[in-house]
């Protein structure tokens, strides 16, 4: 994958985390999308070749999951 597409695809994935992040307290649904948004950016971190922003994006991942799994309907 080339630099650039690197780039793109980090813009996109940390832009959707801050956006669910954003709108996490209306559902319990955003909540399970920033987890998945936290492993999006994991993955542009290993992608771009900063191991640390991909392995704290995964440990938030896993703290976004706790909390939706401690939410309930």
């Amino acid at each position: 994958m080339n630099h650039l597409a690197i780039t793109i695809y980090g813009v996109c994935a940390v832009t959707f985390t801050m956006v669910m992040y954003a709108l996490e307290g209306g559902d319990r649904r955003f909540v399970l999308a920033f987890a998945v948004g936290c492993l999006l950016s994991s993955a542009y971190g290993f992608l771009a070749g900063a191991g640390p922003f991909g392995v704290v994006d995964v440990t938030w991942s896993g703290v976004a999951l706790r909390r939706f799994a401690s939410i309930h309907v």
